[in-house]
């Protein structure tokens, strides 16, 4: 049976389209929409009877740049030096506080305070024997520490050797003069000098100048140190 070329492509063309429409209704049978049941929305302003049936939905979470987590270290992995100096904080109101400043207090100078000057004597053990009475009215403007003979007796402060004396009241003396240039601590009744002392000596606080005696007008067998401070004007001048 003879088909004429038109014949031939419009029969093409039926069993194409035939084709396709089987395909169609293949796809739409197995993957066709299912129907969807509407859910009511919560009325404006309040919640509806329905509301707990009306599924929550989460919180979406925001994620973080991923350039900026990476540009700015998390403040826990940050390491803190063992030294770290803490740094003053800003209050929140803007103002900054300033912070007391703390100065060190420096530790007294051995040159400004005064030793017990006969070694061995306890502050315990000292007499006040200051404005005492003395002969002819006189005023004890000193003081006298207790020792045995022999006992040495110390510088009482840095200083220099002012002068040596003996005398009928101090016995055999000693003045010293302070670091000051103004203050003169006398020293009376030695028993004798210590080796090497003579005057313009510097002397170190603490330095073995003498050794307590009784010479003098202390009676005898009263075994002391006179022990007493003056302040001058003119150290040339004091005599």
């Amino acid at each position: 049976m003879h088909i004429s070329p038109r014949a031939r492509v419009l029969l093409v063309a039926a069993f194409l389209f035939a084709g396709i429409g089987a395909l169609v209704w293949y796809l739409n049978a197995k993957y066709g929409t299912r129907p969807v049941t509407p859910i009511a929305l919560p009325a404006p302003g309040g919640a509806s009877d329905g509301a707990a049936n009306t599924p929550s939905l989460p919180t979406p979470t925001p994620v973080p740049d991923a350039e900026a987590t990476a540009a700015t270290p998390a403040a826990e992995s940050a390491p803190t030096p063992a030294n770290a100096t803490p740094t003053a904080q800003t209050p929140p109101d803007g103002t900054a506080s300033a912070a007391p400043s703390i100065t060190p207090s420096a530790p007294a100078s051995s040159t400004t305070r005064l030793l017990i000057p006969v070694a061995g004597v306890r502050p315990e053990q000292l007499q006040d024997t200051f404005t005492d009475a003395r002969s002819e009215g006189r005023s004890h403007d000193a003081i006298d520490i207790i020792a045995p003979r022999g006992t040495p007796v110390l510088a009482t402060i840095d200083g220099r050797v002012l002068r040596l004396f003996s005398s009928v009241k101090g016995g055999i003396t000693l003045y010293q003069l302070g670091p000051d240039e103004r203050t003169v601590y006398y020293y009376a009744h030695l028993d004798r000098y210590a080796d090497g002392i003579i005057e313009g000596l510097v002397l170190r606080r603490g330095e073995t100048i003498g050794y307590v005696g009784d010479t003098g007008n202390a009676t005898p067998g009263n075994y002391h140190l006179h022990f007493q401070v003056y302040r001058i004007t003119d150290p040339k001048r004091f005599w």
